[in-house]
């Protein structure tokens, strides 16, 4: 009641208002929150373009074939997509592996470049992997490196200074995470759709993501695709303006969200990480290893088990988020700039809330 309350004052800070509703630690009360897995009066089934997809395609990228994904659509937020997971079992293990294994490795960025000397960030996941593994209950325990990981920057890396991209900061784009991309966007209606900078979110459970817009790529028509992993979480999805008062939906292990069209420029926050609903370690659908009968030309990889132990550790507390977007339409450039250095410090908004964090000074503004 007092989230449909907080929902229907409007007002100018109608979305900090929510926000800070749904980040109190003690918020029980989850009605309000829209779940894509028993969806109601607000949600709606979307069409999905399958011809776009072999399932050839589709099974290379670890995905179910398109004509068995289920897609929703919120009324009052045209060209918002949402897709429960539609990864084959086991798949999405490869993609938690890269997000903390292969993705922070240089030439790559990440926000612990930002106090530390580069020859201490060049193998995270090796200077973590041991103490993960090892990795007790007990909150006084040192954090591993890899717990200090709060984001990564892929292809043109993002300038948290300047709010830009720029041509001369930029590195090669994942091939699997670009094929992976570019099935969900042509599933979606985007075919052409071209994985140009990804920004990887790391959360704990008192992190916290900021009211924020993504507006720094040059091409607003092709869609923001988001990925979800680990632990589940609340998303506000808002208006154009601050004082719209946003709706909160769950996301889940394995979800996509594609916000496009009118939805693509609008603000929207992450207020809560949340343990996934299953009340396990983990949620049900990281049980199951990958498939022995990958296609032979699959981007998917098997992971050790020695590397699934310290991912699933990981992620017992955690949940990872990966943001793709094309920057640059084709064939356009990027305008002339002076004095950029590119690389930028932590965001003010971006970043995420760390409650009782060492780092203070990467702490994001009231929101």
């Amino acid at each position: 009641e007092m989230a449909a309350a907080l929902t229907r004052e409007g007002g100018e800070d109608a979305f900090r208002r929510l926000f800070r509703f749904y980040r109190q630690r003690d918020v029980s009360d989850l009605r309000g929150v829209v779940d894509f897995s028993v969806p109601g009066a607000q949600v709606f089934r979307s069409q999905l373009s399958i011809s776009s997809v072999s399932d050839q395609d589709a099974y290379r990228a670890g995905l179910q074939p398109v004509s068995q994904w289920k897609a929703y659509g919120l009324n009052g937020y045209p060209g918002f997509i949402f897709i429960p997971n539609p990864f084959l079992p086991g798949c999405q293990r490869h993609w938690v592996k890269q997000c903390l294994k292969l993705y922070p490795q240089k030439p790559n960025v990440c926000n612990l470049d930002l106090h530390m000397a580069p020859e201490k960030t060049i193998d995270l996941w090796g200077q973590s992997k041991e103490q993960l593994r090892r990795k007790g209950s007990s909150k006084r325990e040192p954090r591993s490196l890899l717990e200090k990981l709060r984001w990564v920057t892929l292809g043109y890396h993002y300038n948290w200074d300047t709010k830009k991209y720029s041509a001369n900061h930029h590195t090669p784009f994942p091939s699997d995470l670009a094929f992976l991309s570019e099935q969900v966007a042509s599933a979606c209606g985007f075919r052409g759709f071209q994985a140009q900078a990804g920004i990887l979110n790391y959360y704990h459970f008192d992190s916290s993501l900021g009211i924020h817009v993504d507006e720094s790529e040059l091409d607003h028509s092709r869609p923001l695709l988001s990925f979800s992993f680990g632990q589940s979480s609340i998303f506000l999805l808002g208006g154009l303006k601050r004082d719209e008062a946003p709706t909160a939906m769950f996301m889940h292990s394995g979800d996509i969200m594609v916000m496009s069209g009118f939805s693509r420029l609008l603000h929207h926050a992450v207020p809560r990480v949340l343990p996934n609903p299953e009340g396990t370690a983990l949620p049900s659908c990281l049980d199951q290893a990958v498939s022995s009968d990958l296609p032979v030309d699959s981007v998917i990889e098997h992971s050790s088990d020695e590397d699934w132990q310290v991912c699933a550790k990981y992620l017992q507390s955690s949940r990872i988020n990966m943001t793709i977007r094309q920057v640059l339409a084709e064939g356009q450039k990027f305008p002339e700039e002076s004095g950029t250095n590119g690389k930028g410090q932590a965001p003010s908004e971006y970043s995420h809330q760390q409650e009782n964090s060492r780092t203070k000074r990467h702490k994001p503004n009231a929101d």
